[in-house]
């Protein structure tokens, strides 16, 4: 996803105005000290996921009946209970997201830094290289709401962080999601109320799990498949999440659109990978203070 926002100039605004406009294609879902090589965000060794839209409708299904969401349910309520322990972490968030039709050449790598209360993020492109160096960082509550903003080079050097609203339009035209909504935490919940809804309303879901492996992490691969979106409840035709077998956290997500022929298992729409994930390190003010 190419992070640069291309605008009309207009002679009104400063200088700097410009050099900030590479950090406005902001994530997310959602880093640690980063491997020579980062883990790709395309397939592990299986294809694969996203977070389903679900809206009421279908009859709903009794307490007691069997449905092929708890499993699921159960591997996200884990994943809960383990990062109600979870302070803060930092990895690298790894992604590959389809905006306005066009799929990026290549992945989006960040140094990631999150902390969970106050929620708090952090932001460091590595990759691709014309984007490298860009920073971002929010904090709950602080800079009235705002995210601040440091472009790459010389405009970085001489503007510093800028403040910016993290609903801007400009930074949705090259992302579907907000730093608000960053962090594994909001992934973990997303996910939760979306499968209570889905099996509270009996929708028409299949569900495949399996061992896999991704980035040396073995993991549990949850594949959610929606065959039937007649009544446009689906946002997606499949989504996949991978929980660590360890940590019991997920640690990438893929979203699939709808097939458009038979036997098609739909085109990629969007990817997240937290590799190299650690957890509790002690983030301190100083990491969001900007």
């Amino acid at each position: 996803m190419s992070m640069n926002c291309v605008l009309r100039s207009t002679w009104s605004r400063p200088w700097w105005y410009y050099g900030m406009l590479g950090v406005l294609g902001l994530i997310l879902l959602g880093a640690s000290q980063p491997p020579l090589s980062p883990p790709s965000s395309g397939q592990p060794s299986v294809s694969g996921a996203g977070g389903p839209a679900v809206s009421a409708g279908a009859a709903p299904v009794s307490p007691q009946q069997v449905s092929p969401l708890d499993e699921p349910l159960r591997l996200i309520q884990e994943a809960q209970k383990a990062y109600h322990n979870v302070r803060d972490y930092t990895c690298l968030l790894i992604k590959r997201e389809r905006v306005n039709g066009k799929m990026p050449p290549e992945d989006t790598v960040m140094e990631m830094k999150v902390r969970t209360q106050p929620f708090s993020v952090y932001l460091r492109w590595l990759r691709p290289r014309i984007e490298a160096g860009q920073e971002v960082c929010y904090v709950a509550g602080k800079n009235d709401g705002k995210m601040r903003v440091r472009p790459k080079g010389v405009f970085g050097s001489f503007a510093g962080f800028i403040s910016l609203d993290p609903n801007d339009p400009r930074a949705r035209q090259t992302s579907k999601r907000s730093i608000t909504e960053a962090g594994i935490g909001n992934m973990i919940e997303r996910f939760a109320r979306a499968w209570e809804e889905e099996r509270r309303l009996h929708l028409p879901t299949q569900v495949q799990i399996a061992e896999y492996e991704y980035n040396r992490r073995r993991c549990t691969r949850v594949e959610i498949l929606h065959p039937d979106n007649a009544s446009g409840h689906f946002l997606y035709y499949r989504d996949i999440i991978y929980f660590d077998k360890e940590t019991h956290l997920p640690i990438r997500v893929e979203f699939y659109d709808w097939p458009r022929q038979a036997g098609d298992p739909g085109q990629l729409v969007e990817v997240y990978s937290f590799a190299n994930m650690r957890t509790n390190v002690g983030l301190g003010d100083d990491v969001f203070n900007h």
